[in-house]
Parts: structure tokens; C-alpha cells; sequence
């Protein structure tokens, strides 16, 4: 154990920072049990919480400033290929825009502890044309709040967390299994979560032809515009007789209707 200690406080504040860095790039790479543990050696080694803390935050915002620029670049089409390629449901981008419609840049603040508005939001916050030098400022207050309270629990908890590394060391070759196992188990169940949701959207999904037929059609269909506000003003254009709600007022609406009426809903 102690030539693993040796190791992780000649090389591992790099590493912590390299973890941080390809996890605010979207890697499925976690980085808060890398600052757990990090922030526990602090405790009895010469590793420094200041330069675990301060280069965490620096490579957060090298990697949240790519996405940034992209954001302003391209546009929502960088967030549309986020949701593409990420390994939560198609409704990342929608609750992400909601959040950042809600709270503005001070969502930033919180942003990293919520799976996958994370990576959403630096984008998002490019592409709505948000001031830069704001981003930096809530992005790194956000970067160090986060950092430093992972860093802090490790700290607080150390006694744990170095029962847990002598129980690794102990396994040998084995740790390494095990700890592939479990981030092989998390990638496997976002996947699965991923490829349900998209099987019900298919089923449940109407196109606008099928649309158009039943509304010349006298069926008179009740339609919900679901969008974000964020998204309504970045594109005005509505289907007509459309209702504007925002998803949670949905079960209010639909209460009093016939269970034989047609309901379409359309978000971004």
C-alpha cells in the first residue's frame, strides 16, 4: 500500500486533473472518486489540497470553454450532437435548457453536480450568446465549489477511504477487475436506459403528416407545446391551435378528457 501511495503523490495530482479534464468532455470517466480519494491522501501524505483544487478547476474550465465555443459556433446543433452520442435519454438537452431557462448562468454554480447538465450546460450557455467573461466567472465558482467539496469529504472521511485502498491493494490485479466491473456496469445500465427510451419515443411517436390528416380530419386532437421557453424563442414557429404548457402542468390539463381523445405533445 505504501508504494501505491508513493506512486499516486508523485504522479497523482496530474492524473486528477487529466480525470477532470476528459470527464467535463463528456468521457464516461468519473472523476469524484478520484477527488475523494485524492482528497483523502491529503490527509496523510504530502499531497497538496490547494493544487488538487486549483488545477481540477483549471482543467474544468479548458475542457467547459471548448464546449462553450463550440456552443457560439454551431450552435443548439453541437447540443443536438451531445444527445446523440450521450448515454442519457433523448430529454438531456430539454431538461437542461429548462434548468438554465429557470436559474440562467448562476445554474453554473450547481451544474456539475447534476449528471449530464454538466456537459450540456457550457454548450447551452454559447449557444444562448452568453456573455464570456460571465461563464468564467460562474464556470470556475462552480468548478471550485464542486472540486472543493469532494476534495473536503475525503478529507472528512479518510479513515474510510484508506480502508477502502488497503482492501484494493490487497486484491492486486484483482482491483483493477473490479473497479472495470463497476464502471462496465454503470456504462451498461445508461445504455439500456438509453435504448428503452428510445423504444417507447418510437412506438409513441406521430409524424406531422399523421398529424395534418387528423386535424383536417375533424378528429380535433389536443396539442400540447411542450417546449422550453428558451426554446420557443429561439424558434417562434408553433403548430396551430397548439396549447404552451411546460411538461409538469401536463396532468392538470389532461384530467378532465375523454380517455378516447387524441393528445399530441411536441417538444424541441
Amino acid at each position: 500500500m505504501q508504494h501505491l501511495i508513493a506512486l499516486l503523490v508523485r504522479h497523482g495530482t496530474p492524473l486528477v486533473w487529466l480525470n477532470v479534464f476528459l470527464e467535463q468532455l463528456g468521457l464516461p470517466i468519473p472523476a469524484v472518486p478520484t477527488l475523494v480519494v485524492a482528497g483523502a491522501l491529503t490527509r496523510a501524505t504530502k499531497m497538496s489540497s490547494t493544487s488538487i483544487i486549483l488545477g481540477s478547476v483549471i482543467a474544468s474550465i479548458a475542457a467547459d470553454s471548448i464546449w462553450f465555443i463550440l456552443g457560439r459556433r454551431l450552435g443548439h446543433r453541437v447540443l443536438r450532437t451531445l444527445c446523440r452520442i450521450s448515454l442519457s435519454p433523448d430529454s438531456c438537452v430539454r431538461d437542461t435548457e429548462s434548468r438554465f431557462d429557470r436559474w440562467g448562468m448562476p445554474s453554473l454554480l450547481f451544474a456539475k453536480f447534476v449528471p449530464g447538465f454538466s456537459t450540456i450546460a457550457p454548450p447551452l450557455a454559447g449557444a444562448t450568446n452568453q456573455s464570456a467573461i460571465l461563464f468564467l466567472v460562474y464556470d470556475a465558482a462552480g468548478a471550485f465549489l464542486w472540486a472543493g467539496t469532494f476534495v473536503a469529504a475525503g478529507r472528512a472521511f479518510y479513515r474510510a477511504v484508506d480502508r477502502l485502498l488497503n482492501s484494493l491493494a490487497n486484491l492486486g490485479n484483482w482491483a483493477v477487475v473490479v473497479i472495470g466491473g463497476v464502471l462496465l456496469i454503470v456504462i451498461v445500465a445508461k445504455w439500456w436506459q438509453r435504448v428503452t427510451f428510445m423504444r417507447k419515443l418510437r412506438l409513441a411517436r406521430i409524424t406531422p403528416s399523421e398529424l395534418l390528416t387528423l386535424i383536417e380530419g375533424k378528429r380535433d386532437p389536443l396539442i400540447f407545446d411542450v417546449r422550453t421557453a428558451l426554446s420557443r424563442r429561439r424558434d417562434p414557429r408553433r403548430i396551430p391551435l397548439a396549447v404552451i404548457m411546460v411538461g409538469e402542468e401536463i396532468p392538470n390539463h389532461v384530467a378532465g378528457i375523454a380517455r378516447d381523445r387524441e393528445i399530441i405533445l411536441y417538444c424541441t
